[in-house]
C-alpha cells in the first residue's frame, strides 16, 4: 500500500489503486485535521458517520490520509526552518566578513603606528624620543576623542555637534577608532546572541555588539529609544526638546537618570544629544553623546543625589537585511565617574564587561525576545500575552530599584537608626506609592495600609560565586526566610495584636516553584512561588493557608562573565491580575571581578549539607581555592513592608531584626560556599565520607546482587570507599527509605538528589509517598508486600514529583530490600532508570 505525500487528494485502497478525493471531502478532512491532527480510530469512524460525503471512504483510507497530511505539515515546517536558518547564516556570513575587514584595517593601522613609533625612537635623542612618544600618544588620543570646536545652542550648532557625533559613532561601530577584543565566554554563531566585544585601552568603558534581529529597522529604533523598557537600571528618559533637520533627521535633547545598583553608590544621570538619521545606503542610525560645557551647547544644572556621568559617542546602526529583518551594530561608550564610589566598588564602574552585560547585550536580548514574540504570537504564560509577562518583570525590577535608591521625589524619607548603621530604614507615605495596595484579603481582614517601609543593607562577599549563592537562596528559602514575615507581607496589615509577627505560629509546609515564563536565552525566569500551609495567627494555625509570591530570577548562569544575579519577589493573590499591586523585596549580587568563576553545578546541593554538618571528610582541592581566591561580590538586600502609620516604630524594629537575621543567614551560607570541601573536584559530599555511608553502599550492592543475580555497579570496585564513590556517580537515581509506618528517605546518590531537587540533609524530611502521584502510590501499595516477601519488585514507568513539585518521568523503577550484616531488613532501595524532568 502506498500513497504520495505530494497530492493531498489521493487516497489508497488495499488493492494499491489510488482514489481521488473530492474538494468537499478534502475540506471536511482538513477541518478535522485542524482540530485534531492525529484522531483515534473511534474519532475517524465518528467523522464518517457525521459527514455523509465520507461514507464511501474506508476508515483505513482516512487513516492514511491523516498520516500523509501530517507528513506534508512536517515537511513544510522543516523547509521553513531550513530557509530561516539559511537566511540567518547568509546574514551572519556577511556580518563576519565585515568584521574581518574591520579587523584587517585595525591590524594595518597598528602595524603602521608601530613602524612610525620605532622609526622615531631610533632616529632621535632621548629627549626627542620622549617628545616623540608624547606626540604619538597625543595623536592616538586625538584620533579617539578629537577636540571639539566651540558650538552653540542654535539649530546649526546642534546639527554640527550631531554630525560630529555620527562620524565618531560610525568609526567605532564599523571602523578602528576603538580596539575591540572579543568578550570572554562569547562565541559567535547562528544561534548566539551575536558578536560581542569590549574595549581595550580607551578612555572610560565601552562595549560593542553586532547581531541579527527579525524586526524592521524603524521598529528596532523605536524599541531602543524607549530605554526604560529594556534597560532595567534606567529610571527615566525625558525628551526636553526635538528639532527636525534638513536631511530628514531628528535632534533630541535628553535628560536620563540611572538607578544606583547598590546602597553603597550614588545614582547617575546624563545630559544627552540624540541624533536620528538615515544614511545614503538606507541604514538607520541613532547616535548619542553627552553635552558638555566645552561645546558651548545647551546646559543642564547638576541634580542633587546624582553624579553626572559622560556618554561618549554611542548608538545603533541598523541596516535592513535581505529576506527581512535587520543587522544591528550597538556601541555603548561611557565614563561612569568611578571616583565617586568606594574603592572596593570601582571595578564595577571600570569594567567594560559589566557594561556589555547590563546595557549592550540587554538591548540585543530585548530585540530578539520581541522578534520571537512577533513570529510566535500564541506563546503565552498562564494565558497571558508576552507583553503582559514582560510588564510584570519590569514592574518587579523597577519596584526593587525604587526601594533600593529611595529617591526623595518619590516620597521616601529616612528614619533614624537604632545606634547601628548596618540597616537603613526608609518610609514612604506618598499616595502614588500606596495606590492599589489597599486590598481585601480572603481571610476577611481589611488591608488598611497607609505607608510603606523599606529596610535595606549591603555586604561584601569573598570567594562566593553569585550564581551559586542565588540558586541556594531560591531553592532553599526556609534556610533564610521567616514564614511569619511572609504571611505578614502577604496579608499587608491586620488590625489587632497579630499585626506584627512575633513567635512563629506555623512554619513552612513546603515550597513549590511554578514556572510562569522565561526569556529566549533562559537568562531570566518569572515564576510563582507557592508557600504551603503558612499560619500567621492562631486562627490560621487550625487551617493553614497558602501564600503566593511572584518571583523574578536572573543571573543563574555561572559561565556568564560579569552578570548580576537577582532574586526579586512580591506577594500576590492566588488569582493575580496583570495590574496586581506589587511590593517587591529581594537580593542583588553584583560580581566585582571579571574573572570566570570555577564552580560545579552541584555545589548548591552540597551547601545545605555543609550548613548543618560542617566540614569533615574529604580534603580540599587546591584548584578551586586558587581560582576563587580573588572572587569578590557585593550583595544588596531590600525588603518592603506595608503598614499603618501608627505602627511605624514597631514595623521598623521588626524589619531591622529581620534583615539582620537574613544577613546572618547569608554570611553562614557564604562561609559554607567558600569552604574548601565544596571544591568542584571534591566529587562526594561531606557526609558521604563517613563509615556509615560506606557500609550502606556496600549493603545496597550486595542486596541487589542477591535478589537480581547481577551486579549493580558495572566496574569492579574494591574497598568500601570505591564502592561508595561509584554508587554516588551512578547515572540512575538511587535512593533509600526507612522501614517505618511513614517511610522517610535516608540516602540518595547524586542523581537521586538531582531528581528530587534536594540535599542530603533536607532529604530526611521527605516521605516516600510525597514523591508519587495517586497512581504511583497505589502501585507501590500493591507491590510493597512482594518487595518484603520476594525481596524485590519491578515497577512500570510513570510520573513522580520532586521536592519542588516538578513532575519527573522515569522509564521504569526497581525496588529491593537492603539487608544488613545479620541479614535483617535495613531499608528499601529504589532505582529510577532513565528519569527526566517533564
Amino acid at each position: 500500500m502506498a500513497m504520495s505525500c505530494k497530492d493531498g487528494k489521493l487516497g489508497s485502497l488495499d488493492n494499491a489503486k489510488y482514489v481521488r478525493y473530492t474538494p468537499e471531502q478534502v475540506e471536511a478532512l482538513e477541518r478535522l485535521y485542524h482540530d485534531c491532527p492525529k484522531p483515534s480510530s473511534i474519532r475517524r469512524q465518528q467523522l464518517i458517520r457525521e459527514c455523509p460525503i465520507l461514507c464511501n471512504i474506508e476508515p483505513k483510507q482516512i487513516k492514511v490520509w491523516f498520516q500523509n497530511r501530517r507528513c506534508r505539515e512536517k515537511q513544510r515546517k522543516e523547509a521553513s526552518r531550513l530557509q530561516a536558518v539559511n537566511r540567518k547564516l547568509t546574514a551572519m556570513n556577511k556580518l563576519l566578513m565585515e568584521e574581518n575587514d574591520r579587523l584587517q584595517k585595525q591590524v594595518s593601522q597598528l602595524v603602521y603606528e608601530n613602524g612610525y613609533f620605532r622609526q622615531h625612537t631610533q632616529n632621535a635623542t632621548l629627549a626627542t624620543k620622549d617628545r616623540s612618544c608624547e606626540s604619538v600618544v597625543t595623536s592616538g588620543q586625538h584620533h579617539l576623542t578629537p577636540q571639539h570646536p566651540p558650538r552653540d545652542a542654535s539649530p546649526a550648532g546642534l546639527l554640527s555637534i550631531a554630525e560630529e557625533t555620527l562620524a565618531e559613532f560610525l568609526s567605532k561601530a564599523t571602523g578602528t577608532a576603538v580596539e575591540w577584543v572579543q568578550m570572554p565566554g562569547m562565541k559567535p554563531g547562528p544561534d548566539s546572541i551575536g558578536i560581542v566585544a569590549i574595549s581595550h585601552g580607551c578612555p572610560g568603558v565601552a562595549a560593542r555588539a553586532c547581531g541579527l534581529v527579525g524586526l524592521e529597522p524603524t521598529r528596532i529604533a523605536e524599541l531602543l529609544k524607549d530605554r526604560p523598557s529594556w534597560f532595567r537600571d534606567c529610571r527615566a528618559v525625558d525628551v526636553l526638546n526635538v528639532l527636525p533637520t534638513a536631511n530628514g533627521g531628528t535632534i533630541e535633547l535628553l535628560y536620563m537618570q540611572l538607578y544606583a545598583p547598590t546602597t553603597l553608590a550614588p545614582a547617575r544621570d546624563f545630559w544627552l544629544l540624540r541624533y536620528t538619521s538615515v544614511l545614503e545606503d538606507g541604514s538607520l542610525v541613532v547616535c548619542e553623546r553627552s553635552l558638555k560645557n566645552t561645546q558651548n551647547g545647551p546646559s543642564m544644572p547638576v541634580v542633587q543625589h546624582f553624579v553626572r556621568a559622560e556618554m561618549f559617542p554611542s548608538g545603533y546602526l541598523i541596516r535592513p537585511c535581505e529576506g527581512g529583518g535587520s543587522i544591528i551594530h550597538i556601541v555603548d561608550h561611557m565614563d561612569l565617574e568611578p571616583w565617586s564610589v568606594p574603592e572596593v566598588l570601582r571595578p564595577l564602574y571600570e569594567s567594560s564587561t559589566v557594561l556589555a552585560q547590563k546595557t549592550t547585550m540587554a538591548a540585543l536580548r530585548q530585540l530578539r525576545q520581541i522578534a520571537q514574540e512577533v513570529s510566535q504570537p500564541n506563546v503565552t504564560g498562564w494565558g497571558r500575552r508576552p507583553a503582559a509577562i514582560r510588564a510584570l518583570s519590569q514592574r518587579l525590577s523597577r519596584g526593587f530599584n525604587e526601594a533600593l535608591n529611595g529617591f526623595t521625589d518619590e516620597g521616601w524619607s529616612m528614619m533614624g537608626n537604632d545606634g547601628m548603621d548596618d540597616v537603613t530604614i526608609l518610609v514612604n507615605t506618598s499616595p502614588d506609592k500606596l495606590m492599589g495596595l489597599n486590598l481585601s484579603f480572603p481571610n476577611g481582614f481589611p488591608s488598611v495600609s497607609n505607608a510603606v517601609l523599606c529596610a535595606k543593607a549591603s555586604m561584601l562577599l569573598q570567594n562566593v560565586p553569585p550564581a551559586i549563592l542565588l540558586c541556594f537562596l531560591r531553592e532553599h528559602r526556609s534556610e533564610w526566610a521567616d514564614s511569619s514575615i511572609d504571611a505578614y507581607s502577604a496579608a499587608a496589615v491586620k488590625v489587632g495584636p497579630c499585626s506584627l509577627p512575633g513567635s512563629r505560629v506555623g512554619g513552612f509546609g513546603g515550597q513549590v516553584i511554578l514556572p510562569l515564563a522565561h526569556t529566549i536565552e533562559h537568562e531570566e525566569f518569572l515564576e510563582v512561588i507557592k508557600l504551603e500551609g503558612i499560619a500567621h495567627s492562631p486562627e490560621d494555625a487550625i487551617i493553614p493557608r497558602d501564600v503566593f509570591l511572584l518571583q523574578l530570577c536572573s543571573g543563574m548562569d555561572e559561565n556568564a562573565v560579569g552578570t548580576c544575579a537577582e532574586l526579586i519577589f512580591a506577594p500576590i493573590d492566588a488569582s493575580f491580575a496583570d495590574d496586581a499591586p506589587l511590593l517587591p523585596s529581594g537580593f542583588r549580587i553584583i560580581p566585582l571581578d571579571s574573572g570566570k568563576e570555577a564552580s560545579s553545578p552541584n555545589r548548591t546541593l552540597d551547601l545545605a549539607s555543609a550548613l548543618e554538618i560542617g566540614p569533615a571528610g574529604n580534603k580540599a582541592s587546591n584548584d578551586h581555592s586558587a581560582n576563587s581566591g580573588c572572587m569578590r561580590s557585593v550583595m544588596t538586600i531590600a525588603f518592603e513592608f506595608a503598614f499603618e502609620s501608627h505602627m511605624q516604630e514597631h514595623v521598623a524594629s521588626m524589619a531591622r531584626q529581620y534583615v539582620r537575621s537574613i544577613i546572618s543567614s547569608v554570611q553562614r551560607v557564604a562561609l559554607a560556599l567558600s569552604s574548601p570541601h565544596l571544591s568542584s573536584h571534591a566529587g562526594l559530599r561531606t557526609p558521604l565520607g563517613t563509615p556509615e555511608a560506606q557500609t550502606l553502599a556496600r549493603w545496597i550492592c550486595q542486596s541487589y546482587r542477591l535478589y537480581m543475580s547481577v551486579e549493580l555497579l558495572k566496574s569492579s570496585c574494591e574497598g568500601s570507599e570505591s564502592i561508595l564513590k561509584t554508587l554516588w556517580q551512578h547515572s540512575d537515581a538511587i535512593m533509600c527509605c526507612s522501614l517505618k509506618a511513614l517511610p522517610l528517605f535516608t540516602f540518595a546518590n547524586q542523581a537521586g538528589l538531582d531528581m528530587l531537587e534536594t540535599t542530603l540533609v533536607a532529604l530526611q524530611d521527605i516521605t516516600l509517598e510525597k514523591i508519587f502521584d495517586d497512581h504511583g502510590r497505589k502501585t507501590l501499595c500493591t507491590e510493597f508486600p512482594q518487595i518484603m516477601q520476594q525481596g524485590f519488585a519491578c515497577l512500570q514507568g510513570g510520573i513522580c514529583l520532586s521536592s519542588m513539585g516538578r513532575p519527573v518521568s522515569y522509564e521504569r523503577a526497581i525496588a529491593w530490600k537492603v539487608l544488613n550484616e545479620e541479614e535483617n531488613a535495613h531499608c528499601i532501595c529504589f532505582m529510577f532508570i532513565n528519569w527526566s524532568f517533564v
